[in-house]
């Protein structure tokens, strides 16, 4: 009979397997990465299209296109893509990013045939018609509009504006952005980005030989006419100490962001202060958790994050508090970096931190679809496997010392920016 009264035993991650993909080509070259798995007869096939020609005075091309590639082609409008979609019990999905955007279908083996040259249809033939675009264009002004009463998408969107500028990661969106869409600007974007050229494709799930002949029967031939496209590149470079502090005289609670450029997931030292974050605010059991929820009540819920993009990496911090309280949060904030600079964390935090970073990338990987993202992690940041098992080491073998001077390194309060809106107290 289990004893309650007794800890259970835990064991340290000591071993975690990854499911590595097939890749082969289409028969235009396309590059198809599988990873066939599962005991379920459902597959998710994934189109990713890298980001292109970014233009600062037209910043909102990009995603348009990727919300709206499904309205509507010669021979399907936008309803009649719906109803095939569902009649064959598929989903499909669309996804934008700041370096890459996605067209994904999950569908069951059985209806490959017949979902695919919907698919098809969707990716190289939408026309983005005018009566779609200007649904779309009143949806987001509404909803950019509501956002903009809340502080706590202010203090992101203003913090990422200062840290990369009018880029596709940092881009001060306005109305005003939304009104000069055009229809021949989205024809235009999608024949330079939704070309082979420009495509990668991740099948995940009970994807066969015969999955393949399929794909490749749809996929594999001329797409029609494509445009020249220029890859998005971006440099940045760090700022200095920047605090911005933006008005809300009716606010109850102020928004807090604050952080600096960082390191990308191609650094050898990314391992390292995942670890460091973690530490400070990246989990539930974090030391600002502990101070700023826990201890001193100011808040429901505080945190960090490392985030890596292709071009640059960056790390922020982020709340909500009471207003009458901001200045007290970013005190206590300031002097729990200041700790990780200057003490060496003890083994008992460092030890649980471990377990619950190596528990967290285990339970990440609980089937196909997972695997198959935890390689594009990798594929996009022109890395191999040889990166996890690193990541994994350093996240086993860090030292204190390491800690003291990963944050000595990366925490200089003399380069974040710091936006908090909220109410002058």
């Amino acid at each position: 009979m289990l004893n309650r009264t007794l800890t259970p035993e835990f064991r340290q991650v000591n071993d975690i397997n990854f499911l590595a993909p097939v890749q082969q080509l289409l028969d235009n070259g396309i590059p198809v990465f599988t990873i066939n798995a599962g005991q379920q007869p459902l597959v998710r096939i994934e189109f990713i299209f890298e980001n292109v020609n970014f233009d600062a005075n037209k910043p909102l091309q990009a995603i348009a296109v990727n919300q709206l590639i499904n309205n509507g082609t010669p021979t399907l409008s936008a309803k009649e893509i719906a109803e095939q979609v569902d009649y064959y019990g598929a989903f499909l999905q669309t996804e934008y990013g700041a370096d890459q955007s996605s067209v994904r279908v999950y569908t069951l083996n059985k209806h490959l045939a017949a979902v695919l040259p919907i698919l098809k249809s969707i990716i190289t033939e939408s026309i983005f018609p005018q009566q779609e675009l200007a649904i779309f264009v009143q949806n987001q002004k509404q909803s950019l509009q509501v956002n903009m009463q809340k502080n706590d998408y202010l203090a992101r969107k203003h913090f990422a504006n200062e840290i990369f500028g009018d880029t596709s990661y940092g881009s001060d969106i306005e109305p005003s952005h939304y009104d000069a869409i055009q229809r021949q600007d989205l024809l235009e974007y999608f024949k330079s980005a939704y070309k082979p050229e420009n495509c990668t494709i991740f099948a995940a799930g009970k994807f066969d030989d015969e999955a393949f002949k399929q794909l490749n029967l749809n996929f594999g031939g001329s797409w029609g006419e494509s445009t020249p496209s220029k890859l998005n590149v971006f440099n940045f470079k760090l700022n200095d100490r920047k605090h911005i502090f933006i008005d809300r005289p009716d606010a109850v609670q102020s928004a807090i962001r604050m952080g600096r450029l960082a390191i990308n997931r191609s650094h050898p030292d990314f391992p390292g202060f995942q670890v460091l974050n973690t530490l400070l605010g990246g989990y539930f059991g974090s030391r600002l958790m502990a101070n700023i929820r826990e201890d001193k009540g100011y808040t429901y819920g505080i945190g960090s994050a490392v985030v890596s993009l292709r071009d640059a990496g960056y790390f922020f911090i982020a709340t909500e508090v009471g207003a009458e309280v901001c200045n007290d949060a970013i005190n206590e904030i300031t002097l729990e970096i200041e700790l990780l600079k200057n003490q060496l964390v003890e083994t008992q935090e460092l030890d649980l931190v471990r377990n619950y970073m190596l528990g967290a990338m285990l339970g990440s990987l609980e089937n196909a679809f997972s695997h198959a993202d935890k390689f594009k992690n990798l594929y996009f940041s022109k890395l191999d496997y040889g990166y996890y098992d690193r990541y994994i080491n350093i996240v086993k073998t860090i030292t204190p010392d390491e800690i003291i001077a990963l944050a000595n390194n990366y925490l200089k309060l003399e380069h974040f920016t710091s936006v908090v809106v909220g109410k002058q107290i």
